[in-house]
């Protein structure tokens, strides 16, 4: 118990001082960013054009990946219900079978 009430006040100028360095130190420079370069009406209108590509670009993207998936859900429709048709044949064949097999007793 002795050395914990020794150690507490050491413990406690130690961080009061780290405190007060803390605050005194220098604070972090601002970084000042140039403005941007004025652009000519050329530079702007090829900027816009460009820029009006890519949307253009994207969208042809978008719609592409819209109709995939859209194909993917009909896909998967078309397999599910062709399990089910395989699954029902199945049972039918499995059921004639067992029904001829107990006519030939």
């Amino acid at each position: 118990m002795k050395n914990y009430y020794s150690i507490r006040p050491n413990l406690t100028v130690a961080g009061l001082a780290l405190l007060l360095a803390g605050c005194a130190s220098e604070p972090a420079p601002v970084i000042v960013q140039a403005p941007a370069p004025v652009l000519s009406g050329e530079q702007m209108l090829s900027e816009s054009q460009r820029l009006a590509s890519l949307g253009d670009r994207w969208k042809k993207g978008k719609e592409l990946v819209d109709r995939g998936n859209n194909l993917v859900r009909e896909g998967r429709s078309k397999m599910d219900e062709g399990n089910r048709m395989i699954q029902e044949g199945e049972k039918i064949q499995r059921e004639s079978e067992e029904s001829s097999s107990g006519l030939n007793k």
